[in-house]
């Protein structure tokens, strides 16, 4: 499913009288608010759903795969998600 399919299921699920852009602004309020959450508390947590939280990734040798040359790549953080109960349940 990818964002456009996603929209048309909320404004689905939101009934007929929602448009597609109020669809869509619902959908991009909830992506924002993650992003906000997760820069500002490190940690979003949905019951039910999953859990969003910032991972560290370690410094690290590499390898240039053009050039076969060895490479130092920096240490960096990521966003990992955790799924929640309900939601290892449906795959």
């Amino acid at each position: 499913m990818n964002k456009a399919e996603l929209v048309a299921e909320v404004q689905k699920n939101l009934g007929k009288e929602t448009s597609k852009a109020a669809a869509e602004a619902a959908v991009n309020a909830v992506l924002d608010s993650i992003k906000k959450g997760v820069k500002k508390d490190k940690n979003v947590q949905l019951i039910g759903f999953g859990t969003f939280s910032v991972a560290k990734r370690a410094a690290r040798d590499g390898i240039n795969p053009r050039t076969k040359e060895k490479i130092k790549i920096k240490a960096s953080k990521t966003v990992k998600f955790k799924p929640g109960a309900a939601l290892k349940g449906v795959a």
